[in-house]
Order: structure tokens, then C-alpha cells, then sequence
């Protein structure tokens, strides 16, 4: 069985990349005139991805509140960690929240082009830019405090 705070670095790599591909997709989408909303090929792939990027970031969200759970139990306590705990919950949050409304345009029928269509783009930008910010701490926690991480003794 996998332990439990395993599960968090396997799955929180999901939502970064779907975020990622949403942005790129809507963009181009958007620069060749395509309605990335409503029910539209394109439209449906974009609310694909953006329901995708929903459900791992909820997903990355509840196994890592589970993995600094673990962490704490064994008295770890950083500030790096709540701010990678409040980010993560940013993400969580926002990109539901995003999903949300595009789904909402999508049953409506809703298909925007042009200026308004690349707003999604805007947002998707926000959404990496947080996604990132994320990562970022989330690497701090591994790589220079070894949270949860299993030390090996080279001999």
C-alpha cells in the first residue's frame, strides 16, 4: 500500500499540467477565431480540460492537507509549508470556481469569440501564475526541507 503522504507528489503534478494546456489552447484557440466556449469542439475540449484541472487540483488539495498532516505528526512545522497550504487551497478553489463557470457557458450554449473568448486565456494566465507560486513552495518543502521524504545513506 502506498502511504498516504505518496500520494500528494504523485497526483499534483496533473493539475499543473492541465492548467498549462488550458492556457495554451484557449490562446490559440482565441488568435484563430475559434469559440472556446458553448458547444463547440473546441469549446467541449477546453471545458474538458478545465474540469480536469478542477477535479486533480481538489484531489492534490485533499492528499496534501493528508501528507502535512503526516509531516506534522512528527513535529514539522514551517511557514513554507502554510504558505504552499494556502496556495494550494487558491488553487483548489479558483480553478472550481473557473471549471464552474465554463461549464455554466457550455450548458447556456454560450460561445464567445474574439477579445471576450481570450479573457478565459487572461484567467488561465493567473491560474499558472498561481499554480506556479504553488510549485514553487511545494518544491522548497521537498528538495531544501525533505518533508515526508525518505533519506538515503550512500555508502
Amino acid at each position: 500500500m502506498i502511504p498516504v503522504q505518496h500520494i500528494h507528489p504523485m497526483i499534483v503534478h496533473f493539475p499543473i499540467v492541465l492548467v498549462f494546456l488550458l492556457l495554451g489552447f484557449d490562446t490559440i484557440a482565441s488568435f484563430m477565431g475559434k469559440s472556446i466556449t458553448g458547444r463547440t469542439v473546441a469549446g467541449n475540449l477546453s471545458l474538458t480540460l478545465a474540469l480536469l484541472a478542477a477535479a486533480s487540483a481538489i484531489a492534490a488539495f485533499v492528499f496534501g492537507g493528508m501528507a502535512l498532516d503526516v509531516a506534522e505528526s512528527t513535529g514539522f512545522h514551517s511557514d513554507v509549508a502554510e504558505m504552499h497550504e494556502s496556495l494550494g487551497t487558491a488553487v483548489a478553489v479558483a480553478f472550481t470556481a473557473y471549471a464552474v463557470v465554463r461549464a455554466l457557458l457550455w450548458w447556456l450554449n454560450v460561445r464567445l469569440t474574439g477579445a471576450s473568448a481570450f479573457t478565459f486565456a487572461i484567467v488561465a494566465l493567473v491560474g499558472c501564475a498561481l499554480v506556479s507560486a504553488t510549485a514553487f513552495y511545494g518544491g522548497q518543502l521537498v528538495y531544501e526541507l525533505g518533508v515526508n521524504v525518505t533519506r538515503v545513506a550512500l555508502n
